[in-house]
């Protein structure tokens, strides 16, 4: 079973697109300080937390596997200590992708009992009409937590918080006490409306309950790292919280009226907020589709 799954994960890659591996060719990953010695990196995928010091380098999520030796090269030029942990915040390959190579490298994989769940087997995503193959198992997390797991490390305590259903029903979020810096994972889209996985669990009820935890968590010198998008703040969460907590009513009253999903669609209840946050990943007409979806779900 192990060779049949790694196959299958090598050829879905190896099919990729040349266009799609040239992307991976040019993509740079480029370190930003965020406190002391906790770094954003950023290339393609989601954003990774790197957290160095004498215990070793800890850190959240990985991106995609042909960027691991980019990702590797951008670690050494910051610190010679080895990779020890690695924080899954949720298992969507773009933040999981590179599990195998940093595992087999010695570093520890950690993440939710779902996201080994989701990795574990064959997903689909009906939005995109989309199946993912179940991972290799060199891939899957070897430590898994039902609620929380605290590490001590490099002087800092590190809280890894399960949310509930929200992105998918698998997320974390990382806290990193002393140094105030809060890495939310897909939880968090800065700049682009929120993607939620409903074929995996995803609420936006459970997204907003996470951004309002967040925010009580955080005071206005916290940096927080988004899953995807430019390093943010307490001040910028609140902002996106309050959209999505504005949308969300919007088309809960549009289905409250009995309107379908395709009438929603075409009222387009997001138009007056897409110049600035549908321009990314997340296109309006798909995006208001899964937040219906999402209500409708909940009733």
């Amino acid at each position: 079973m192990k060779p049949l799954r790694s196959a299958v994960w090598l050829c879905c890659l190896l099919a990729l697109p040349a266009t799609a591996q040239d992307r991976f060719a040019k993509v740079e990953i480029k370190a930003e300080p965020v406190r002391d010695n906790l770094y954003m990196l950023r290339g393609a995928g989601g954003n990774i937390a790197m957290f160095t010091g004498e215990d070793g380098v800890f850190m959240v999520d990985d991106q995609y596997a042909p960027l691991t030796e980019k990702i590797r090269a951008a670690i050494a030029q910051i610190t010679s200590q080895p990779l020890r942990f690695v924080i899954n915040t949720h298992w969507h390959g773009d933040h999981t992708g590179g599990n195998e190579n940093f595992g087999k490298a010695g570093a520890l994989v950690v993440a939710h009992e779902n996201v080994r769940e989701r990795m574990s087997t064959e997903q689909f995503t009906k939005v995109f009409n989309r199946t993912t193959p179940p991972s290799p198992d060199a891939a899957l997390p070897v430590i898994t937590f039902t609620d929380a797991t605290t590490f001590h490390w490099n002087g800092d305590t590190v809280h890894v918080q399960y949310t509930g259903p929200a992105h998918t029903d698998g997320d974390s979020i990382v806290h990193f006490s002393d140094a105030n810096v809060i890495h939310m994972g897909d939880t968090f889209f800065n700049g682009s409306y929120p993607y939620i996985d409903v074929s995996a669990g995803g609420s936006v009820d459970g997204l907003v309950a996470v951004m309002d935890r967040v925010l009580a968590m955080a005071d206005d010198d916290t940096a927080i790292i988004p899953g995807h998008g430019p390093l943010s703040n307490k001040a910028e969460l609140k902002e996106q919280r309050d959209l999505l907590v504005k949308l969300k009513g919007k088309i809960q009253e549009m289905i409250d009226e009995g309107m379908s999903r395709e009438r929603v669609i075409a009222a387009n209840p997001t138009r007056d907020y897409d110049a600035d946050y549908g321009q990314g990943f997340m296109k309006p007409d798909i995006w208001t589709g899964i937040v219906f979806d999402s209500l409708s779900a909940s009733q």
